[in-house]
């Protein structure tokens, strides 16, 4: 069962309704996708232990005196670190099984980098959005358990999202959804005593807080996960497939930078806007990547102009991934993103550069420039092609002289295959790559026909060598992020009972309702209705039965003679008292207070025995900026193994624990966190 659609509740009441939402996968499906998910749960939970030892071995080391038990502190933090060490590896090699995300249908083709899921902890939102129901809307919440199950069971479905649009869909609705949830519940100035956990992608480092930013961050992380991974999923050999892997490749970019640039505090580095801005790349890459094989999908003709398009497009893609290799080996990315998505991006940049030489050699040898050609098209085409000509030659000049033509040609073959060696050099240097049977194929033929075309072209002089230009990269299918369209995904409040969100929200503050019972009167009920809905008193004759029995101006409407009016217009309400003629009127009112102020609603995380993260960071920053006297505690990566930190750490390898001294920043920032426990998520 991959996609099952189930009643929504349990009460036959509901059922009839035909309410219906979607469940995720199966957590005890046998597939490759799902036994990996289990085994980065795992693996989380390892390293969240292995991080509790290793703080309490470094506040151990720094309370004690004692020689010998500094001794065994330090003997306790090496064994500690070299487990993180290893679990580190293993989360990393999880991480590029990027053939268990591959369409099984491909024969040959380069494997795409997919993101795997964050993970989270079950929840259970019941206990504090019941209270908050009954204390702030003063509403029996007993009546509100269906909705509260149905929040319970979306998100349940969420953490196994099927990998297809209907997933997509309902990650989407979870995240609309929360932000339902987010004005209904949520109150700036009071915690609701949720906790929210989520595991770092990359690092599987929890971070817990009882924001909700969170957890909208890191859905929206997981909806651009689940493109990629939809995306490596495509048929390649198609060129419908190819069209549906761009597309998802420009999804995933478009809602990574959405979230980069929406939740500018995110509390995990795997959400920290540079590693949101390497994953924007990595993913156009991957795009433009898709976009040449679907040009050169139906076959690459050996003709002079389409050879000339061929090698700037290649060109191209061998540029946008030289752009993310760089960014990936830049501070403090290079510390977190995993090893072999580094070398993948090398490996690529140097293939598809050999690729755009092979195809300039091959245009050189193979064509002669003839009478019936048009020469002063193809001096132009030539001309662009390359961004310095060797010395003492021109364009046309190359074109017309068969041994330059072949002199040049060799020069590309050269290179292409320096670039061939290089991937390979650097595939062989990585164990996780060696381990991928079709990247060694593709690189090992690729180079094999450069090194025979190379072969079979006769050197005239060997003391001349001329040295090939850099081929200048051009594409006619520029790939762009596609920005998310929220607005698309048609989502019901599950709590639309409690009323009109823009009035029923958690910053509006409503006394307890009132009965108010009245009758009309000759001239009329006493006051004039406003608004709506909720339709609000307006003119009130102080001298009327409705205001002697307490009603006041300014108050809402809440309910008509036992019947909700919540979402009644004005019409609808006079139309209700018109009904009841000279009959007693009996309506319940609530009356606004005042309206909570606003404070800043950042996402920040601090968790015991842990370093600050990226939030607490950014905004000590931010605080910095407006007292100078105080000093932003450097940022430091959740997992910095480096040998830079064994001095500050007092240990072999460095991971995040609670820096003593830090009472400032728990004053502003108060933790109130509970100590996670170890149970494991099933994917």
């Amino acid at each position: 069962m991959t996609d099952t659609l189930v009643p929504r509740g349990c009460g036959a009441a509901r059922q009839a309704e035909g309410g219906y939402f979607r469940k995720g996968c199966n957590p005890l499906a046998e597939t490759g996708r799902s036994k990996l998910q289990n085994q980065r749960a795992a693996l989380n939970q390892q390293i969240l232990k292995a991080v509790r030892l290793r703080t309490g071995a470094e506040n151990l080391l720094r309370a004690t005196t004692n020689n010998k038990v500094r001794e065994q502190a330090l003997l306790e933090l090496s064994f500690v670190n070299s487990d993180l060490q290893i679990l580190k590896e293993e989360l990393e090699g999880l991480n590029i099984s990027v053939e268990v995300y591959q369409n099984i249908e491909e024969t040959f083709s380069i494997p795409l980098i997919p993101l795997g899921l964050k993970e989270t902890k079950e929840g259970d939102f019941t206990i504090p959005l019941k209270d908050f129901i009954l204390e702030h809307y003063s509403e029996d919440s007993s009546d509100y358990e269906d909705e509260i199950a149905d929040l319970m069971d979306l998100r349940q479905a969420c953490r196994t999202p099927s990998r297809d649009e209907s997933g997509i869909e309902m990650l989407m609705s979870y995240f609309i959804q929360l932000g339902f949830v987010e004005n209904r519940f949520f109150s700036p100035t009071r915690q609701m005593g949720v906790l929210f956990t989520w595991y770092d992608s990359f690092t599987g480092v929890p971070v817990c807080q009882q924001n909700l930013l969170l957890e909208k961050a890191s859905i929206l992380f997981n909806i651009g996960a689940l493109y990629t991974q939809i995306g490596t999923r495509c048929n390649r050999q198609t060129k419908p497939g190819l069209e549906n892997a761009v597309d998802a490749f420009q999804r995933a970019a478009g809602i990574l930078n959405y979230l980069k640039e929406t939740f500018t505090h995110t509390p995990s580095y795997d959400m920290s806007p540079a590693m949101l801005s390497v994953l924007v790349k990595m993913m156009l890459a991957q795009a433009q990547e898709c976009v040449f094989e679907q040009i050169s999908l139906p076959g690459i003709r050996n003709e002079f102009f389409t050879l000339v398009k061929m090698a700037q497009e290649v060109a191209k893609v061998g540029e946008v991934y030289t752009l993310v290799n760089t960014a990936m080996n830049q501070a403090p990315i290079k510390a977190n993103i995993p090893y072999s998505w580094s070398n993948m991006a090398k490996i690529k940049s140097d293939h598809y550069k050999a690729l755009a030489h092979y195809f300039v050699a091959t245009l050189l040898s193979d064509h002669q420039l003839h009478p019936s050609d048009d020469e002063d098209k193809q001096e132009k085409v030539w001309s662009q092609l390359h961004d310095y000509m060797p010395e003492g030659l021109t364009s046309l000049t190359i074109l017309r002289d068969k041994v330059q033509r072949k002199r040049l040609g060799k020069a590309h073959l050269r290179k292409a295959i320096v670039y061939h060696e290089e991937a390979l050099r650097v595939c062989g240097l990585c164990k996780q790559l060696r381990n991928i049977d079709i990247l060694q194929e593709i690189l090992t033929v690729a180079h094999k026909r450069s090194l025979t075309k190379y072969e079979h072209e006769q050197e005239d002089d060997f003391l001349s060598l001329m040295e090939a230009s850099t081929v200048l990269p051009k594409t006619e299918h520029k790939v762009e992020m596609i920005v998310p369209q929220f607005s698309k995904v048609k989502v019901k409040d599950f709590f639309e009972r409690l009323g009109p969100l823009p009035v029923f929200s958690a910053k509006q503050r409503w006394t307890v309702p009132r009965t108010i019972n009245f009758h009309c009167q000759e001239r009329g009920l006493g006051f004039t209705l406003k608004g709506g809905p909720p339709v609000q008193v307006h003119c009130l004759d102080p001298e009327c039965s409705a205001a002697l029995k307490g009603l006041k101006e300014g108050d809402y409407i809440v309910s008509i003679n036992g019947l909700d009016s919540k979402w009644l217009g004005v019409n609808d309400v006079l139309e209700k008292f018109k009904s009841m003629g000279e009959n007693d009127i009996e309506i319940k009112v609530i009356s606004c207070q005042d309206t909570m102020a606003s404070v800043h609603n950042k996402s920040a995380t601090y968790s015991v025995g842990m370093q600050k993260t990226y939030s607490l960071i950014c905004l000590a920053m931010e605080e910095d900026k407006i007292n100078e006297t105080k000093k932003a505690t450097p940022k430091r990566s959740f997992l910095s193994w480096g040998t830079k930190n064994r001095q500050k750490a007092a240990s072999t390898l460095c991971l995040p624990y609670a820096v003593a001294g830090s009472s400032q920043t728990k004053k502003k920032l108060d933790s109130r966190l509970t100590v996670l426990d170890t149970e494991s998520s099933l994917y």
